[in-house]
């Protein structure tokens, strides 16, 4: 009786927490305007000037997976510098235009992008982005800057809420998430979807599947570049705390490396970077639908 009374808590307790998370994620229209709203606010805050028309509006995709895909910084932030003065807000936006340009010819996957040209978005406000879309994976691109320049390698992060996996995912994860802080706002924390009542079975699922989704990005990324970890690394990013959308950042290169600066700087590299990962994000919605289909004929 015990055993039965446990289940039957259990599979109320789920029930809630998926009752709770369809309300944080399918508002109405009234709460879709405030947040519209807010953003425009921010955008103007932070970049002196109202968002280019359409900027921030959803476009349906029929039948389609739609990939949002992050240029990482942007505007008065620009990232990671290099010895050379390459900035990575340029580098990754480059990058990012070039796997929306890839995935484009699959007939199955539409892309977005947080940010079409050279302007600052708040990270949780990244996140809204993408629920906005009702995007099926979260991808946020970025160039690594470490304080010494020997460090080199591509990386690849999921979320972590039991704390970071390594002492570089910690340094890097508390050098992303200060982002705001250097376009001068003071954004109040508005973690919509990050409330603790579905930090439970909902983001546990969904850290798993960002999991495998890095597994791979990494394995279309190691034949072309050396990589600083051989595994998903884990950290608090703060852009990547989406409850239901499996959510990486990939840091492609350490921006602070003189020889990967080099490379970062030339169309060849940032466009073979750019097909591994696109080639990643196929290759992981073919397992997620042969797994989809076998649970179907159970």
């Amino acid at each position: 009786m015990k055993q039965v009374s446990f289940i039957n808590a259990f599979i109320s307790r789920r029930q809630l927490l998926l009752s709770a998370l369809a309300l944080a994620l399918l508002p109405k229209k009234q709460a879709q305007a405030q947040a519209q709203e807010e953003n425009v606010r921010l955008h103007i805050a932070a970049n002196g000037h109202a968002p280019h028309r359409g900027q921030f509006h959803p476009v349906t995709s029929a039948g389609k997976k739609i990939v949002m895909i992050d240029p990482g910084h942007g505007g008065i932030d620009p990232g990671a510098m290099g010895h050379e003065g390459s900035e990575e807000k340029h580098v990754v936006l480059e990058i990012a235009h070039n796997i929306r340009d890839i995935l484009r010819e699959h007939p199955r996957i539409d892309v977005r992008l947080t940010r079409e040209t050279d302007y600052f978005i708040p990270l949780y406000q990244r996140v809204e982005i993408a629920h906005q879309h009702d995007a099926s994976v979260f991808m946020s691109i970025h160039a690594d800057g470490f304080t010494h320049p020997e460090a080199s390698g591509a990386s690849v992060f999921a979320l972590s809420n039991r704390g970071a996996s390594s002492a570089m995912a910690r340094y890097l994860s508390d050098k992303e998430n200060a982002a705001d802080a250097v376009a001068g706002l003071k954004v109040q924390e508005k973690d919509n979807y990050l409330q603790q009542v579905l930090f439970d079975l909902v983001q546990t699922d969904t850290i798993k599947n960002s999991l495998i989704l890095g597994k791979h990005v990494l394995q279309q990324i190691r034949p072309l570049h050396h990589l600083h970890s051989q595994q998903t690394e884990q950290a608090a990013f703060a852009v990547l705390k989406s409850p239901s959308i499996p959510s990486i950042l990939v840091e492609t290169s350490f921006i602070t490396n003189p020889v990967e600066e080099r490379l970062l700087g030339t169309t060849a590299f940032r466009q073979k970077m750019a097909g591994t990962i696109a080639s990643g994000i196929i290759s992981y919605f073919a397992e997620n639908d042969g797994h989809n289909r076998q649970s179907a004929q159970v």
